[in-house]
Parts: C-alpha cells; structure tokens; sequence
C-alpha cells in the first residue's frame, strides 16, 4: 500500500463545530493533513477552518458520502488518526426512555454507532499500515445514568464497545475518549435555558487528547483530563 504523504494525516469526522473544529484546527497547526466532514456547508463556512483541513460536506450514515471520504484518504496514500467525533443527541427536546420510538433509536444509533462501524471497517487497511490510533469520543452517560441521557448514553456505551472490539480483534491501537462537559452548542441543546458558559471551552481538551496520542496506552476507554 503506497503512501503519497510524509505529513501525518488524520479524519475527523463532525469538524464544522465544536470539538471537531477544535481538534482539525490544532492537528492543522501541528502539520498534520486533516480531512474533515459535517453535514452543513454554512457551518463550514463560519468555522473558518485553517490550510491543510478539507472539509467535505455530508452526512456519515449515507455511503456515496462514507465513499468520498474514503477516496480523500486514499489520495493521501495514509492515515495516521481516525477519530469519530460526529454524533447526535437524538430528538430534542431530550425525553425519558419510556418516551422513545423505534425510529428515534434508529436515527441514533446510525448515527453514533453505525456509521463510525462501518466507516472504521473501510479505513482499517490504511490505518492499519499506518500503524495508526482509532480514537472515538465518548461520554460520561456512557457509564452514567441521567435522566434523558438514555438514548444518547446507549449509542455512546455502543461505540465505546465497537472502538474497543475493533482492537481485540485487530490489533489496531483503540480509544473511547470521555471529554468531559464542554461549552458547545450541543450541550446547550441538551440544556435548553440553562447557562452553560462555566463550562470549558472545547479548546481546552484537544491538549490532553494529543497527550493521550502521545503516550499511546494499552487500547481501553480514558478521560481525556488524565492525560496532561
């Protein structure tokens, strides 16, 4: 398998807003070739993202999109970095488990489970030759039980599951990353009327995830803020 780049090259997927964007712009500055995605063009626009990211809009779950992606890293010739960061919280407001549909579920879990599957089993040769780290970004619902956090802390317990098996079965370095709370826009949706603004910036973690890069544990399920 060729590689057509000696920079390192990572995917990040959901880089419009966010953790995302926070994660791409700083890998950018370090002189890694970031290839990016998100489903609005507009968010695109206003995150501004810096030289060496390409940002591909569209929507993980649909194939022809997963496909673009794929032949984005392909060009490159490598991939050193795949972190699943796109998610969903599912319908909002956020609502009990006794108040959830099939088609609810469904949306949630193709979005937070289904598609990083079948986007790390595409991608595993060239992060495999790469000796590179799959890395999904979990939450602390995963382990916890909140109220109205069900659907959403199922689909992450889900992924953190898939990261992990992806590793016992493949060898391939693995991560299910909890961030911890952060001041973004979804964590406002989930909070509706609630001041979030004592929460930490979504710049404040990317340091302790590429702490985690750096020390590359054994494959398990870390908070980024042990990682300093």
């Amino acid at each position: 398998m060729t590689t057509n780049t000696k920079e390192r090259v990572a995917l990040v997927t959901g880089g419009s807003a966010g953790l995302g964007r926070a994660l791409c712009t700083e890998l950018a500055r370090q002189g890694w070739r970031v290839v990016t995605d998100g489903r609005s063009e507009e968010k695109f626009t206003e995150a501004d993202l810096p030289d060496g990211v390409t940002a591909l809009v569209g929507d993980l779950t649909d194939a022809e999109h997963r496909a673009t992606l794929l032949a984005e890293v392909d060009g490159l010739g490598r991939l050193d970095l795949l972190v699943h960061n796109a998610s969903t919280l599912g319908p909002l407001p956020m609502r009990p488990l006794a108040e959830v549909e099939v088609a609810d579920l469904a949306h949630v879990w193709r979005t937070n489970v289904g598609g990083p599957l079948v986007l790390t089993a595409a991608l595993l040769p060239r992060l495999r030759a790469s000796d590179g780290v799959l890395l999904s970004i979990s939450s602390d619902a995963a382990v916890q039980h909140y109220e109205g956090w069900g659907l959403y802390g199922a689909s992450k317990a889900g992924l953190d599951h898939v990261t992990l098996t992806y590793a016992a079965e493949t060898g391939v370095r693995a991560y299910a990353v909890d961030p911890g709370d952060m001041r973004t826009a979804m964590h406002q949706d989930a909070s509706p009327g609630e001041d979030i603004s004592d929460r930490p910036l979504p710049e404040t973690v990317v340091p302790h995830l590429l702490a985690l890069l750096d020390a590359r544990p054994e494959s398990g399920r870390y908070r980024a803020e042990d990682f300093r």
